[in-house]
């Protein structure tokens, strides 16, 4: 169909290539690309960590260029399935709509600082940090002028990825929440991450957007972080009694294989009732199918995540 042919086939990331002995190397390698004394010793100094030298947090992004397919709703609620399984988990509301951060229950138009604090004036980040079902690091309205400010400042693309150099050792993923769009906050959030999971509305818009996503990722790889990628896609909104959403999965399985999360996430108005209550819904409806949706989710990325680090 039309569309099979718009979708490009992400390449798994290639194997590093150890760096053996020269002498040792298959014949096709070339092919692969005095002490003086002092009185007393001086007082150790304590070096300013860089973003390289920083303890690796699974750092994952959750972007599509389309709105409105559950990323916060992704975010929050595998945030919090995670946490149940006994990960450390901060969650980061990089959309200037403040939804995530409403989600747990707070006004982003009450809130004094947040991320858009964090990124323009560079304030430490345990300062905009709230406690809630998970950690979550808070946006508010002023966080639609930052790509404005942001513009003039040297590094603009690294903002975010050198304020997380502070927290990188307390938390074992840190979870970005990204606008519905392509700038310069989500070009934040993918320099300074390892991954990406995009969550993908089970129609024909939305799946058009992963063109898009893909040629952005490509730049930032090439320019800005070579290390990123996506790590999953979620296939959200899904209606299994409509031909539409299966022939939608049936195209992310041709072209993204094992990249596509065997959970879907099925339509039910509990997503959109668990907000009210300021909770995620593995709160609102701890033993209901959407909280288990995101607990599968949840051990799907961890597995994933498992195996990559034995191969």
């Amino acid at each position: 169909m039309a569309l099979s042919r718009l979708l490009p086939r992400l390449q798994p990331r290639p194997e590093p290539v150890p760096e053996d002995d020269p002498a040792e190397a298959p014949a096709a390698a070339e092919d692969m690309p005095r002490l003086q004394a002092v009185p007393a010793p001086a007082p150790a100094q304590t070096p300013t960590p860089s973003p390289e030298d920083a303890p690796m947090a699974n750092v994952i992004a959750l972007a599509n260029q389309k709105g409105g397919v559950a990323k916060t709703t992704t975010t929050l609620n595998l945030g919090v399935a995670l946490r149940e399984l006994g990960r450390r988990v901060l969650v980061i509301d990089l959309d200037p709509q403040g939804n995530l951060t409403m989600s747990q229950g707070m006004n982003p138009d009450a809130i004094e600082r947040s991320m858009f604090d964090v990124l323009v004036h560079r304030i430490p980040i345990s300062d905009v940090i709230k406690p809630v079902e998970v950690d979550i690091a808070v946006a508010s309205i002023d966080l639609a002028g930052a790509e404005l400010a942001l513009s003039a400042l040297i590094g603009r693309e690294r903002a975010l990825d050198k304020a997380l150099v502070e927290v990188r050792d307390r938390y074992d993923w840190i979870l970005i929440d990204t606008p519905p769009s392509l700038g310069l906050l989500t070009i934040n959030a993918f320099v300074a991450a390892n991954g990406v999971i995009v969550p993908v509305q089970c129609e024909y818009l939305s799946l058009r957007g992963l063109v898009q996503l893909e040629n952005t990722l490509a730049m930032v790889r090439e320019n800005l972080n070579p290390r990123v990628h996506v790590q999953g896609i979620v296939p959200t909104m899904y209606d299994g009694r409509t031909l539409h959403a299966r022939e939608a999965i049936e195209i992310l399985e041709e072209h993204f294989g094992d990249l596509v999360y065997g959970t879907r996430i099925r339509k039910t108005v509990r997503y959109a009732e668990a907000p009210v209550k300021g909770s995620s819904v593995l709160k609102y409806d701890p033993s209901g199918p959407a909280a288990q949706a995101y607990r599968d989710l949840a051990k799907e990325v961890l597995d994933g995540a498992q195996a990559r680090d034995d191969a």
